[in-house]
């Protein structure tokens, strides 16, 4: 994997489903059994190459398979959006980049998010920590704008139901996913973002996740270059007949898509 000039950000989609990813184990349905690579979706991740740094956003339970696909060599920190297990189940596989490249891995959570992560790895955290553990840095994150290397982040607060999410403004890109409503004061730190990335679960509505048609008004109201849909359910229909119907600059992504921003 070759990594991008200075003055651009590459973005792969390592994920875009939702929690349970597509195809759903037992279902039959039209998107589940289609053979168009573009409906196969695992859990909802990305990757941003920027600066000579390589950073992933979330790292579900198909973390390892996603880093294979990609051909990933380095990894130099990973972002936590939320505690849901299909964002962190993954982090038990960042070893593989401790043992090869003899380093430590970057953390960057909320209290909340590090306190999920303490819970679930305990031997990661031990006093007698277990010999083939992850090896972490743990950086705490809050509202405020904060830097990973030389790379700056805007965190933006948005609700998934109840739950606090976070996204992320880097650049003239902005990625939020697992969210059902993002406050004004919020949109402002969005506005002006040449791409965006929302989640959209469903056709119908849904208590904790914006459906596509939620998501299109909300990026018609941010007026994005570009924009992509994730975190896509197997409700949401074919990809290639639900881009289609989509407005522009709207499309959906998809598992391996790769943008240059």
């Amino acid at each position: 994997m070759s990594k991008v000039s200075a003055n651009r950000m590459k973005v792969t989609f390592l994920g875009t489903g939702t929690s349970i990813g597509v195809p759903v184990i037992t279902c039959d349905c039209p998107v589940c059994v289609s053979t168009n690579s573009k409906d196969k979706r695992l859990r909802t991740s990305i990757m941003i190459e920027v600066n000579f740094r390589t950073f992933v956003i979330d790292c579900g339970p198909d973390f390892r398979s996603q880093m294979l696909r990609e051909n990933v060599g380095d990894l130099d920190a990973v972002i936590f959006t939320h505690e849901h297990r299909d964002h962190i189940a993954g982090l038990d596989d960042v070893r593989a980049f401790n043992y090869v490249l003899n380093k430590k891995i970057d953390i960057y959570g909320s209290d909340q998010v590090i306190d999920a992560i303490v819970t679930e790895f305990p031997y990661i955290f031990s006093e007698s920590r277990y010999f083939g553990a992850p090896q972490l840095t743990i950086h705490l994150i809050n509202t405020d704008p904060f830097t990973v290397f030389d790379v700056e982040f805007i965190p933006i607060k948005v609700l998934h139901e109840k739950l606090p999410v976070t996204g992320f403004r880097i650049g003239d890109f902005t990625y939020i996913t697992d969210a059902s409503y993002i406050s004004e004061e919020e949109k402002e730190k969005i506005r002006g973002s040449k791409v965006i990335v929302l989640n959209a679960l469903r056709n119908s509505k849904h208590v904790s996740h914006f459906s596509v048609n939620e998501a299109v008004e909300l990026l018609n109201e941010l007026k994005p270059e570009a924009a992509y849909l994730t975190h896509l359910s197997h409700f949401v229909g074919l990809h290639e007949e639900v881009n289609l119907r989509l407005p522009e600059p709207v499309k959906l992504a998809y598992d391996g898509l790769k943008i240059i921003i």
